[in-house]
């Protein structure tokens, strides 16, 4: 049971600590984080619990929960965390260098696409920076913190965000270059798409309006996943043109998809986007992105 409010004096340890809860979600992961043991991490909340009297935390099989009490002081870690970067960083370096981590959450499309020659071209400049490098189809690792940046293909982006507007992503049907599929018989061909892992999916929600009755003889996980099955001439499928332009074994079969168009994002926190590491990232990606 939790007891009444003392007087307990939060430090900057425990809020390092309690961050590092709220993003590995169970006491292994926040230990790593930390490069210290997890017991330690157990005995650091439950003090914490009893100084302020009250949980911080719920414990379920899927790991540690944040009340909304620990999610605000997480917020406030964040704060610390960054200015303590910002204070290294202007410690050790000399004014033209920037180092240290930043943080990318994009789809592994956009990632091997746009975002990582792009960081190619930034590594010779900026050699001291390094990335973690997340990929999946929500924009939750960002709102949670747990990314610096975002390369989203969004049509409303979040207003807690800001960010730069890319341009539109534009799509259309694709099939192996030299293959049997042509642009007069691909109503019979066996389509490729992301049904089960993106069934929101404007590519998937244009398929389903303008072809009820095709069901996908492939179903992959990815867009990326898509475009390899297709270039193997395994069937048909629905391709972002900035991916396809890149290689020379798909073909476009027909014109733009103009009702499966998204918009492409690059988007940060207000509170971060002065970092030094992130504003330097940013700024080359808001130069570098580009997909017509």
């Amino acid at each position: 049971m939790i007891h009444a409010k003392t007087q307990y004096r939060l430090s900057s340890q425990d809020l390092e600590i309690i961050l590092a809860l709220v993003r590995g979600g169970t006491l292994a992961g926040a230990g790593e984080r930390l490069a210290i043991d997890p017991s330690t991490v157990f005995r650091s909340v439950q003090r914490m619990e009893k100084g302020l009297g009250t949980r911080l935390f719920e414990r379920s099989r899927m790991g540690y929960q944040p009340s909304e009490l620990a999610q605000s002081l997480a917020r406030h870690g964040e704060l610390v965390e960054a200015q303590l970067d910002a204070a290294r960083s202007a410690a050790l370096l000399s004014p033209e260098q920037v180092a240290g981590t930043v943080r990318i959450t994009s789809t592994d499309t956009v990632l091997h696409a746009l975002v990582a020659p792009a960081l190619r071209d930034l590594q010779a400049s900026h050699p001291l920076l390094s990335y973690e490098l997340d990929t999946g189809n929500e924009l939750a690792n960002l709102s949670r913190h747990e990314a610096d940046i975002a390369v989203r293909a969004t049509n409303r982006p979040p207003a807690h965000l800001v960010g730069k507007h890319v341009g539109p992503i534009r799509v259309a049907l694709f099939a192996a270059r030299g293959g049997k599929w042509k642009k007069a018989n691909a109503g019979k061909a066996p389509w490729i798409a992301p049904d089960d892992a993106l069934p929101e999916h404007p590519s998937v929600i244009w398929r389903k309006k303008n072809h009820p009755k095709v069901t996908p003889q492939f179903r992959v996980d990815s867009i990326l996943s898509v475009a390899e099955m297709v270039a193997l001439g395994l069937g048909v499928g629905i391709l972002p043109q900035f991916l396809a332009r890149q290689r020379n074994d798909l073909a476009q079969l027909g014109g733009v998809l103009d009702e499966a168009q998204t918009e492409l994002w690059l988007l940060t926190h207000a509170e971060s986007r002065h970092l030094r590491r992130v504003s330097t990232v940013f700024g080359h990606l808001s130069r570098s992105l580009i997909l017509d």
